[in-house]
C-alpha cells in the first residue's frame, strides 16, 4: 500500500490535539520557566507534558555591502562550546519584535541600519518549550562601536554564504536559527524567496 500524501489527511488537527487539565510550576529561574501539565489525549487517556516558557528571542541575518555576513562566535555554556551563529537576543517583556532586533544588532556588533526585512518565525524546540524567533535581514549596514552586556563575550566576524553553508554542512554550525538563516539566504540569492520589507 502507498504511504498517504499530505492531501489524504484528515482536515484539521482535532484527531491530534491535547487539552489540558490542569498544571504546576515546578522551578522559575531568571527567564526560564519549567511547567508540568496533566493533558487529556485524543482517545480520553490522560499524560503528563514538562516544558519550559520562554519570553522568544530575535535573530538578525546581516549581510555587509560586500556581500559577507556577519557572524558571531559565542561560548555556550549548556553544550560546553564555542558555537558560531547569525546575531540574536531575548526579547525582553512586552518589547516589540523588530526594536529588539536593532537593539540586538547595535549592542553585539556596533552596525545599525535603516533597511530591514521580516524573513520567518521559527521554533526551535518544539518538543519542550514555547521559544519563537522571529528572523530579520538587514542590509546597509552602518558600523559602529558594540557595547555588549556585562555578562556577554563574543567575536564578531564576517564569513561569505559560500563558507557559512559549508560549515553548516560540515557540522561545525549545529545551531538551529543560523542553519535555517543560511539555507534561506541561499535560495534569496537565487531570486527563489523573498523576505517581507519593513516600511
Amino acid at each position: 500500500m502507498a504511504e498517504k500524501t499530505f492531501e489524504d489527511l484528515p482536515a484539521g488537527d482535532q484527531h491530534l490535539r491535547e487539552e489540558r487539565i490542569s498544571g504546576e510550576d515546578i522551578y522559575g529561574g531568571i527567564f526560564l520557566h519549567m511547567k508540568r501539565d496533566t493533558v487529556s489525549l485524543p482517545d480520553g487517556q490522560e499524560a503528563t507534558r514538562e516544558y519550559l516558557t520562554h519570553p522568544g528571542a530575535v535573530a538578525i541575518v546581516a549581510i555587509l555591502d560586500d556581500g559577507r555576513v556577519l557572524l558571531e562566535r559565542q561560548y555556550r555554556y549548556p553544550i560546553a562550546k564555542a558555537c558560531i551563529e547569525i546575531p540574536a537576543g531575548k526579547l525582553e517583556v512586552g518589547e516589540d519584535h523588530l526594536l529588539c532586533a536593532q537593539r540586538e544588532l547595535e549592542e553585539e556588533t556596533g552596525y545599525t541600519t535603516e533597511k530591514w526585512s521580516y524573513i520567518r518565525r521559527i521554533h526551535p524546540v518544539i518538543s519542550y518549550s514555547t521559544e519563537l524567533i522571529d528572523i530579520y535581514l538587514a542590509e546597509d549596514l552602518v558600523p559602529g562601536k558594540s557595547h555588549l552586556d556585562d555578562e556577554e563575550f563574543l567575536d564578531v566576524f564576517a564569513a561569505p554564504l559560500e563558507r557559512l553553508i559549508s560549515w553548516v554542512e560540515e557540522g561545525e554550525i549545529t545551531d538551529v536559527k543560523t542553519t535555517i538563516s543560511a539555507y534561506w539566504l541561499d535560495r534569496y540569492r537565487r531570486g527563489l524567496v523573498a523576505p517581507t520589507p519593513i516600511k
